[in-house]
């Protein structure tokens, strides 16, 4: 069973208590939301789940395997995969090296056979391209897999940070803000692509967003949190709802 479970994790960084007894439940192919204003933890909460940091109490599982304490490395490899709120690709290389290079953990050829440039290197070469070939298509960057990530418009570049952690071939999914900066064609775009993403491959997914239309129209159960503390969960009908979510964070007008 692929599911995130968070028991009463605490993170301190000297005197700051930035997630503080937190529980949190992602269930198998589960659209999870994860909210909140500036400075509530949420970016905290992606890095203690992704290894960057470990945490203070608490224990984090993982397909009922504890993760906490494990490197960033170790975690992708139990099949945990992410994206992040500043874009960070190789802005110098194209977009299919950006999604190849993702697959490295994937790779069965040594060294010897690298550098010699053995038949199987060159099967399993044509292999891994053809695989980043595909997950560029669905995004829909198949015709701009030479051209510099760089050089790609920021959408685009955003499409391509989420193909890149698939590359990886994740069972869950997190996603941090990645409708920000978008406009709002491009965020409904994107609501699409994300539902599409856990019907197709079958993930779970984890996503941390400001922008409400998406949060709200994509995520099955929703996560609140204000000073690294839950103020409430529940369907995006009963957040909207929630008067400690409206004081907090969603405003009257929401």
């Amino acid at each position: 069973m692929n599911e995130l479970k968070l028991s009463n994790v605490t993170r301190e960084f000297g005197g700051l208590v930035a997630v503080q007894k937190l529980d949190l439940q992602v269930g198998q192919g589960e659209l999870f939301g994860l909210i909140g204003p500036n400075g509530a933890g949420k970016t905290t909460v992606f890095n203690l789940i992704t290894g960057v940091y470990s945490p203070t109490h608490g224990s984090i599982e993982y397909s009922q395997k504890s993760i906490a304490g494990l490197a960033p490395h170790q975690i992708a490899a139990c099949g945990i995969a992410r994206t992040f709120q500043n874009i960070r690709l190789f802005a110098g290389l194209s977009v299919l090296d950006n999604v190849k290079l993702a697959m490295h953990q994937k790779r069965k050829q040594r060294l010897p056979s690298v550098l010699f440039r053995s038949s199987s290197f060159k099967q399993e070469e044509q292999q891994l391209e053809a695989s980043a070939l595909r997950l560029l298509e669905i995004f829909g960057l198949e015709n701009l897999c030479h051209e510099n990530a760089g050089n790609l418009p920021y959408g685009s570049q955003r499409r391509l940070e989420i193909a890149r952690a698939l590359a990886t071939q994740p069972k869950l999914l997190l996603l941090d803000e990645p409708a920000a900066g978008m406009n709002p064609q491009e965020s409904l775009e994107l609501m699409k692509l994300i539902k599409g993403l856990r019907d197709e491959f079958k993930l779970g997914i984890l996503l941390v967003e400001h922008n409400m239309r998406v949060v709200m129209g994509v995520c099955e159960r929703i996560q609140v949190i204000v000073h690294g503390e839950t103020i409430a969960m529940g369907r995006p009908e009963e957040i909207r709802r929630n008067i400690k979510v409206i004081e907090a964070y969603l405003g009257k007008d929401s």
